[in-house]
């Protein structure tokens, strides 16, 4: 079994079903209510419905909620009466989180594979319903998804996913030299002296030229840009006054990338798009030339700028990175199964009857528009608003906006959105 932990809020509304000994405290705005559920492993069967107030499917995959603030689509929602369920995700947060060292009570890298296996959406999904029945005893709920929790691509592997995500990236990457095109120079500087030195990070990590690119992770979110910039920076002066990098600049750099501590987000990345096919390392064998990078290649491209990638996983990060190393061969396992379960039922997605409303960003360096417009197309009534006003944690920077113009499209008093007629 794993157990599922999450928050339940809202001051001044009445809340049903809870237990004498859970845990209750407040927090501005809130009164949160810690409530465990156990669940099996597996399991197989989905009931019918799904009940009750509000319920939050977090992005990822393999990250835990947060605590809430009573603000942004926080705010919107408790305004119009709702109360919010904060989900911690199987293998996440408080319920039975996954980690290297939980996964050392396998003896094998196969059991350890075949466990793993229980932690994609679809057993997620299962985690919510049984929670749903259990505790609201039939009454409705509404569902708020964010990212692999929101429109994802109805694919079958992930080759189409990141041959769409490479795209996007190059045109982030273009963005931030033009805005800071000094930087050109120090990063060539940065991977220069990277690849000529063997760099050991605080928790035990490599630090290595490929993976200090990955910082381009951020270039998808608000102030991603400006956030590298100062890594980027600091790291280039470390070099030039010290000839070495400070434990600062090191802690900076792995504060900024999250597979040690949620290495979910890692091993099961490519797994979340896979029905009936293997993921076989897609990203790395969808990388483009673009992508490119050596000494050599460094010497005869003078002033060129290095790309940084994104939110793609790869092969050697299982050697790069302290808390993924132990898991390489299992790694490898998951990267080649391919008799993963089907993950959407587009046939009844067709035939849908409840209303739905969701928006995506122009510019998502995550989640490509135009994949997430083929997933709205097979969704009968999907109300769905497209800008370019935000990137892709627009809910967390743009909260209480866009949710008051969901809950707008829902009523049909919004009138910038398209509708899927299936």
């Amino acid at each position: 079994t794993t157990k599922v932990g999450w928050f339940m809020e809202r001051t001044n509304l009445s809340i049903m079903g809870f237990d004498a000994d859970v845990e209750t405290y407040l927090i501005p705005g809130f009164k949160i209510f810690e409530h465990f559920f156990t669940v099996p492993l597996g399991i197989y069967r989905l009931y019918k419905t799904l009940e009750y107030r509000h319920n939050l499917t977090k992005g990822g995959p393999g990250f835990e909620c947060s605590l809430p603030s009573y603000s942004g689509a926080y705010r919107a929602a408790s305004a119009k009466g709702y109360q919010w369920l904060l989900l911690d995700q199987r293998g996440t947060g408080l319920s039975t989180p996954i980690s290297a060292a939980s996964l050392g009570n396998f003896e094998t890298a196969e059991a350890k594979a075949d466990y793993l296996k229980y932690f994609r959406a679809d057993s997620i999904v299962k985690d919510a319903e049984l929670i749903r029945r259990e505790l609201c005893g039939g009454r409705k709920w509404s569902l708020l998804g964010q990212s692999f929790g929101g429109v994802p691509p109805l694919a079958s592997n992930p080759d189409p996913v990141y041959k769409a995500l490479y795209c996007q990236l190059i045109k982030r990457n273009s963005i931030y030299y033009l805005k800071y095109p000094k930087d050109i120079q120090r990063v060539r500087t940065i991977l220069r002296y990277l690849s000529t030195n063997t760099v050991i990070l605080p928790d035990g990590g490599f630090l290595t030229p490929r993976r200090f690119r990955q910082l381009g992770i951020a270039f998808g979110e608000h102030g991603g840009f400006d956030a590298i910039h100062q890594i980027v920076i600091l790291t280039a002066n470390d070099i030039e006054v010290m000839g070495r990098l400070s434990y600062r600049c090191l802690e900076k750099i792995s504060n900024r990338q999250p597979f040690d501590s949620n290495i979910l987000y890692a091993i099961l990345h490519e797994a979340i798009y896979c029905q009936g096919e293997k993921s076989n390392w897609s990203a790395e064998r969808n990388m483009t030339k673009d992508f490119d990078f050596s000494l050599e290649w460094l010497e005869q491209n003078e002033g060129k700028p290095v790309l940084f990638t994104g939110e793609m996983i790869y092969s050697w990060m299982f050697d790069d990175y302290a808390e993924l190393r132990p898991l390489k061969e299992v790694a490898h396992l998951l990267a080649q199964y391919e008799n993963w379960g089907p993950l959407y039922d587009v046939k009844q997605l067709g035939k849908n009857n409840v209303p739905v409303a969701g928006v995506s960003y122009y510019e998502d360096m995550y989640v490509d528009l135009k994949l997430s417009e083929e997933t709205v197309s097979k969704i009968k009534g999907f109300r769905h608003w497209i800008t370019n006003e935000y990137q892709h944690n627009g809910l967390r920077e743009g909260g209480e906006h866009i949710l008051n113009t969901l809950f707008r499209m829902l009523r049909g008093d919004y009138d910038g959105y398209n509708e899927s007629q299936v």
